[in-house]
């Protein structure tokens, strides 16, 4: 089995709760230690980034996140998308792996961080009050947006790109600290294969697949 790595953002955390073990283990013993070397261990299983097989297919639209899907809602329109549209809402618990990967390869076109509330991120709401960082990616075939949101425990939303990037398929481009929701928005001619209540695995899942 191979290494599974760990995102950058996760050392502070994991180290300073090996820290603290260490100062609880002098001051108190051993049994001091306990929990801040169980809260390390959380720190590293939360932030671990495990490597992915992507589809190859060009025509294959995949989850951005791992999840469970919330729900699958039609649209008028998208702001970046611009025609009628699905948007595919995925749940992620604070035991899902929550770093983010684009679903098509493409140039992000578009991208806008919107301040707002940090309410559960299981409430319908979410997407429209809470905090959230939004990605439109294009390429010759397809525009997609993506939207990272924060939860009543995620209030730290991370992102490693900026408008004019490109990305592969299923790359990593960021992450949601401790519970969040995130949402992808494909065009009408995007087929969507995941339904209500699915299970998602970021980069690896087919979410949809455009219509020949």
């Amino acid at each position: 089995m191979g290494r599974i790595p760990i995102v950058r953002d996760g050392y502070i955390f994991i180290f300073g709760a090996l820290a603290l073990a260490i100062l609880f283990a002098l001051a108190f013993g051993p049994l001091g230690a306990i929990a801040p070397v169980v809260l390390a261990c959380y720190f590293t299983y939360f932030f671990r980034n495990p490597n992915r097989k992507i589809p190859a297919d060009e025509a294959l639209v995949v989850s951005p996140a791992d999840g469970t899907v919330q729900d699958v809602v039609d649209l008028e329109d998208d702001e970046f998308i611009k025609e009628p549209c699905t948007k595919v809402i995925i749940f992620l618990s604070v035991f899902n792996v929550h770093v983010n990967r684009s679903p098509i390869a493409g140039e992000i076109k578009c991208q806008k961080y919107v301040c707002g509330r940090f309410r559960p991120a299981y409430k319908d709401e979410v997407g429209f009050e809470n905090e959230r960082h939004m990605l439109g990616i294009e390429n010759d075939r397809l525009r997609v947006t993506v939207t990272q949101i924060a939860g009543i425990l995620a209030r730290r939303i991370v992102s490693w790109v900026t408008l004019d990037d490109t990305m592969e398929k299923g790359q990593v481009y960021g992450l949601i600290k401790f519970g969040s929701c995130t949402e992808i928005v494909v065009p009408k001619s995007v087929e969507v294969l995941v339904k209500k209540g699915d299970k998602v695995r970021g980069g690896e899942t087919i979410v949809g697949r455009i219509k020949e």
